[in-house]
């Protein structure tokens, strides 16, 4: 089924507010899923609706969120247990004053939990004409490779560079899969990808049940292990705990960089954008129709959601939020 923009945005501001997220905070999650689900992704859209109520069944709301500055061109944040959806927005936001100011801002976030599609908070920053890195853990689902316990979040990161015409913005997960995608199987009683994950014994399964008792594997084998290994390391730079057993004990870690330290900034973004159209134009394997460059599929998705004015909801997902619209006791 579709959804026009606001309705979709509303539902998901009623779900929030109607289960103890400040109604300010619901605003923001609710306009980042929204444009997670018209850029295509459709898992981090509505369907993370059910994975934050899930959360704030047992948690408390959060206090007054604090930014420290540290230097000229670094801050903290202590989230004080508030939604990474929103500590996120402050610290790309302070990442990038800092930057304006002395030309690179560094941010670490703590105490603070789910934050979204990274990709999300980058190529805000590239828009202002900036590079931007940034990185997240989470709460700890994913094994060593070689392993079967759970010691790594999904651990994603994400660049963005300026670019013409848009940013190139690219952003991957170290998980085989992610803890949004595996709830939302579960509930639409659909298997995971077979190499995903491991039950509690270590035993390969693509039971969704199974996976959240036992542990998901990294993306790429060695590769990914390594990749989630220096998210887990800048985490701890950030704040963030070792091991998070508990998903406040995140750490989110921003970069932000003026290009214009190292040369002309309007000529680096010409030349990103030469290298992208490069690359479109190269010649695409047997098999293949083109190549493709990270996140302009999302691009090109969105930009057709904004021109429909809708995004596509899955039935199922959509009544499960119709259902606990009104609070707790719309739970079935």
């Amino acid at each position: 089924m579709y959804l026009s923009f606001a309705d979709a945005r509303q539902l998901a501001i009623d779900v929030l507010s109607s289960h103890g997220m400040p109604s300010d905070h619901a605003a923001i999650v609710a306009d980042h899923l929204v444009d997670a689900a018209g850029a295509g992704h459709a898992f981090a859209g509505l369907p993370r609706v059910m994975a934050l109520v899930e959360h704030l069944t047992d948690h408390p709301a959060g206090k007054e969120i604090t930014v420290t500055d540290v230097s000229p061109s670094s801050a903290t944040i202590d989230g004080a247990g508030n939604n990474g959806y929103v500590t996120s927005l402050i610290g790309i936001d302070k990442a990038i004053e800092l930057a304006r100011q002395s030309g690179v801002g560094v941010v670490g976030i703590r105490n603070t939990w789910f934050s979204g599609r990274l990709a999300y908070y980058v190529e805000r920053a590239a828009r202002a004409g900036f590079i931007a890195l940034h990185t997240a853990s989470t709460q700890a689902r994913v094994a060593p490779s070689g392993g079967i316990d759970r010691i790594f979040g999904t651990n994603p990161v994400a660049f963005a560079f300026p670019c013409e015409p848009d940013p190139l913005v690219i952003d991957f997960g170290t998980g085989m899969t992610t803890w949004g995608n595996v709830l939302l199987r579960r509930k639409l009683e659909q298997p995971l990808d077979p190499d995903s994950a491991v039950d509690v014994e270590g035993n390969p399964t693509t039971d969704p049940s199974a996976a959240l008792e036992g542990a998901f594997l990294p993306w790429g084998g060695h590769r990914g292990y390594g990749l989630a290994l220096v998210v887990q390391v800048l985490a701890i730079l950030a704040g963030g705990k070792m091991v998070a057993e508990e998903v406040t004990d995140s750490g989110f870690f921003f970069l932000v960089i003026d290009p214009a330290l190292l040369g002309n900034a309007g000529d680096f973004r010409r030349q990103v954008g030469e290298l992208v159209a490069h690359i479109e134009g190269s010649r695409p394997a047997p098999g293949n129709q083109r190549v493709r460059v990270p996140g302009r599929g999302s691009l090109a998705k969105r930009a057709k959601a904004e021109a429909a004015g809708q995004i596509e909801v899955d039935q199922a997902v959509y009544d499960t939020l119709v259902a606990l619209r009104n609070g707790p006791v719309g739970v079935k």
